[in-house]
């Protein structure tokens, strides 16, 4: 069994009960979770006056990470099927949108799947919960934790 790091956000509708639906989906479909608090953020890559909720949830599941990885976009597509780019392939507001942070310290890179989360180190709504759900978790690449990642992007922050 694999140790599942995942972010769910929302920006659209009621965005609370859109993270619950998903948080019970994933429930249902792989058991026993650990979840975050939620984090409140402004949307990061595209503009947007909505702002998102996120929180992390983290669970155990023997399926391979491609396998994994459809499974969530079919819990996804059931709470909304709309597309999270718009026409043009940039990032467009979102009923929900569920992301693999990590599995385990596996590295991948295929055309579907990324692990870790390539942009993990820059968005501070995945490092907020996942330094919250897997403390003791390190990137496998740089072997820093969530609070170190996290430390780092605040003073890049505040030297800019």
């Amino acid at each position: 069994m694999a140790f599942i790091l995942i972010n769910i956000g929302s920006n659209l509708g009621n965005r609370r009960l859109n993270l619950s639906r998903a948080m019970r989906a994933i429930g249902d479909a792989f058991g026993d979770f650990e979840m975050s608090h939620v984090v409140e953020s402004q949307p990061w890559g595209f503009d947007s006056t909505s702002p998102f909720l996120n929180v992390g949830m983290a669970f155990s599941s023997d399926l391979p990470p491609e396998e994994l990885l459809s499974r969530l976009q079919e819990i996804e597509r059931s709470i909304s099927p709309a597309p999270h780019r718009d026409g043009e392939g940039r990032y467009a507001d979102r009923v929900i949108d569920i992301d693999i942070v990590a599995i385990d310290s596996i590295m991948l890179d295929t055309p579907l799947l990324k692990l870790p989360h390539p942009h993990l180190e820059e968005r501070e709504f995945f490092l907020r919960p996942l330094e919250e759900i897997a403390p003791g978790w390190r990137h496998p690449a740089t072997g820093l934790s969530a609070s170190e990642m996290l430390s780092s992007l605040q003073n890049k922050c505040e030297n800019s």
